[in-house]
């Protein structure tokens, strides 16, 4: 062979040698670690919104020494005060008047005083009472008023506090001396002698003014797992109202469809023999009902969402900005997420969106379920809203932030991580369309949104608090239930009330009743209510003047009072509802949003039951009032324990006042009546177990808002849809060989119970 030839053979043996080399190495490279880039800059509050931030711990702090030196009576520390003590219930932030926020605002006024909102339980008085105090300014206080006239119009009584930490304690005490008293009963019973049950309380505690009698139910405590689908058969009655704890006592005892004066009388009849005895063992680890431990090893990871070039929102203080939308956070302690100051595109749509109240009501056999409506409110739908765990509750990425709160006791505690901010693809797009006729095209854009996040454990329940903001200019607010059932010990006709899910357990039907407060200021604080709904009518054909036509058209609506504008739950409302600005559009159209609301709830307690005007806001799926501020909340945490006369009562907001062209709060109530079942066990799912509400704009806007994304996509059949410059899908593949930065993960969600 030629030389020459030889050594081109070579030479071209080795550059392909060197090609398969460059090929292998690439392959085995490690994709590069995704580039941040800082999302544009939308904030120009400069610091306005702390005007709604939640108080920091340094705040709480003076203002508990300010209570402590100033107050002129001793302060015992609420996490271990008697009910004949002094103590600090709570410290919150004293929102201020709306006026004197939008004048600060909008209007280049002062900013107004920092001011915090104290509850005190003073039970070392002769009148024992709860009040109320407003203190300030911050960070340092110089003054404090008592309000609480001013808001109740009168003295919270006493008994009409929430039970605190310490009282249940000292009741779990009295219990568990009275368990001892019947030991051959708990050893037929239960396997047990009584002082390691599991013990749940049920509320409200009573069926008059001043009563604080509570049921407790009793349930096989297995450690790792839920207790609440483990009842044993026993109820208690306890009474605990008296301020010396040495003079509660148990009261009535519940066993088997049975009742009894004392665990003494229980005991008794079992040595008898007159008492049919049901022999719940203890169950053991690898057959306890409502077990979450895993069943299967871990498989391969699932999708992963995140954020190639990083966040596209972003986050100062306690207010969030993402694409034209900007949002006050914050977290009330008692009654949970509130936002405020929500805008798109620079203006004001809700001054305040918040959740007031949620309420579980039970049915059952047995005396705890069947007297069981909570109030969550009042037991703490912020104070236990938990750390969330990264890459289940909230994407891994997501941003978490921290809350703070001073509830029973004299030092702030810090729920860490317990807030979550993302931005969602919900993998559908929020409009396309696919041209086949005339010039042929494509154009869409993804169902990108912002998403606010936390979720309260409330005793056996989980509640997700979703708050979503469209690139649409939509608001959306999404609540979904799950934890564990609450259930009765299965004996008569228990199946009246629910389903058997267990040996011994009844899934007890309950209804699940969120209100929330909308305080919407659409292009400005006048508004009025407008309606829209269809109707038919019966018109002859224009063209052929023998035949009719039935012809859908608008009836629209001017609401002008309150009472038109309270609509009963479960009942038809008008299809279209909308807050409307006097302003008009392009169009000639009132700019407005309207309220779109997704529930199913249940039926609500029937008007005449006692405590039925506690919950009054129930009875409506739709209010609108007149914006009061001497109004603020639709319910108290003070209704749960004398919600026979309650503190607040929704129904009187609606005294006809007029409703046009005024300062309007939607008041909405959404729900779902559930019947637990075998799929309940373990746990309850989210899929269909969600309700909640939209505001949409409605002619809000020339045409729709989201034709300005920089996600839109089009592309026509003359362009080449693999060209980054035509499509930015085709910019994808480039752009995303990356992979996320994705910090450890912790979890410190135990430490602060």
């Amino acid at each position: 062979m030629h030389m020459k030839t030889v050594l081109i053979l070579l030479v071209l043996a080795l550059a392909t040698i060197f090609a398969l080399v460059c090929v292998l190495l690439t392959r085995g490279r490690a994709p590069s670690t995704c580039q941040h880039q800082p999302p544009e800059q939308e904030d120009t509050d400069d610091g306005q919104s702390l005007v709604f931030a939640d108080l920091t711990p340094e705040e709480m702090v003076q203002v508990v020494r300010y209570l402590q030196g100033n107050l002129g009576v001793q302060l015992v520390d609420a996490s271990y005060a008697k009910p004949s003590d002094n103590c600090i219930a709570s410290v919150d932030v004293q929102v201020p008047a709306k006026a004197e926020v939008l004048r600060f605002l909008d209007g280049g006024g002062a900013r107004p005083s920092r001011e915090a909102l104290a509850v005190l339980y003073f039970g070392n008085q002769p009148d024992p009472n709860v009040t109320e105090y407003v203190v300030g300014p911050l960070p340092t206080p110089a003054y404090h008023r008592d309000v609480t006239v001013q808001k109740y119009g009168g003295k919270v009584p006493y008994h009409r506090r929430p039970v605190t930490g310490k009282e249940y304690m000292d009741i779990n005490g009295l219990i568990q001396r009275e368990l001892r008293k019947a030991p051959r009963f708990f050893a037929a019973c239960c396997e047990s002698d009584g002082t390691d049950l599991a013990i749940l309380t049920t509320a409200p505690r009573g069926f008059k003014s001043g009563d604080r009698a509570t049921w407790f139910v009793l349930f096989h405590n297995m450690a790792g797992t839920g207790y609440y689908l483990s009842p044993v058969g026993l109820e208690v009655l306890v009474e605990h109202g008296d301020l010396r704890v040495s003079h509660w006592w148990l009261r009535q005892v519940f066993y088997n469809g049975q009742y009894f004066a004392s665990t003494e009388d229980l005991e008794n009849a079992f040595v008898a023999n007159l008492l049919e005895v049901v022999r719940v063992g203890k169950p053991q680890a690898e057959a306890v009902l409502g077990s979450m431990r895993p069943r299967r090893l871990p498989g391969s990871p699932g999708p992963l969402q995140y954020e190639p070039q990083g966040p596209r929102y972003s986050i100062r203080d306690n207010r969030v900005t993402f694409q034209g939308w900007s949002i006050a956070f914050g977290m009330n302690p008692n009654s949970g997420p509130r936002l405020f100051d929500i805008r798109y595109r620079g203006e004001r749509i809700v001054y305040e969106l918040s959740l007031q109240e949620a309420l579980a009501m039970y049915g059952s056999n047995c005396p705890g379920g069947m007297s069981t409506r909570y109030l969550d409110g009042s037991f703490g739908i912020g104070r236990f809203a938990y750390e969330l765990v990264r890459g289940l509750d909230c994407p891994y990425t997501a941003t978490y932030v921290d809350r703070h709160y001073l509830v029973e006791s004299e030092t702030p505690k810090t729920n860490q991580n317990s807030l979550c901010i993302f931005e969602h693809d919900a993998a559908l797009p929020l409009r396309r369309h696919f041209s086949d006729s005339q010039s042929l095209y494509y154009g869409g854009l993804r169902k990108n949104m912002l998403v606010v996040r936390a979720i309260s454990t409330l005793i056996n329940y989980d509640y997700i608090w979703d708050f979503m903001f469209h690139g649409s200019g939509a608001v959306e607010v999404r609540v979904h239930a799950t934890g564990y059932i609450s259930s009765s010990f299965l004996h008569g006709q228990g199946t009246d009330y629910g389903n058997r899910v267990g040996p011994h357990t009844l899934g007890t039907m309950h209804l699940h009743h969120i209100h929330y407060k909308v305080d919407l200021d659409v292009n400005g604080q006048l508004n009025s209510v407008e309606t829209q709904d269809m109707e038919y009518e019966l018109v002859k054909d224009p063209w052929s003047m023998q035949n009719t036509i039935e012809r859908p058209y608008l009836r629209r609506e001017r609401l002008e009072r309150e009472d038109e504008a309270a609509f009963p739950l479960n009942t038809p409302m008008p299809r279209y509802l909308s807050f409307a600005s006097p302003k008009r559009n392009r169009w000639g159209h009132p700019r407005s949003y309207r309220i779109q609301i997704a529930s199913f709830a249940g039926e609500h307690l029937p008007a005449s039951s006692p405590m039925e005007r506690s919950i009054s806001w129930g009875r409506y799926q739709l209010a609108v009032t007149q914006r009061k501020e001497e109004e603020p909340t639709s319910t108290s945490i003070y209704n749960q324990n004398d919600p026979w006369t309650p503190t607040v009562a929704f129904a009187d907001f609606i005294d006809n006042e007029t409703i046009v062209n005024e300062d309007l709060v939607a008041w909405i109530s959404v729900g779902f009546l559930h019947v637990p079942h075998a799929e309940d066990v373990p746990n309850t799912v989210t899929v269909g177990n969600g309700v909640g509400f939209f505001l949409r704009p409605y002619n809000y806007f020339d045409e729709d808002p989201s034709v300005d994304s920089p996600d839109s996509v089009y592309f026509s059949s003359e362009q080449d849809a693999r060209a980054c410059r035509a499509n930015p899908l085709a910019c994808l593949p480039p752009a995303a060989t990356c992979t996320p930065h994705l910090p450890p993960f912790h979890y410190g969600g135990f430490l602060n119970l």
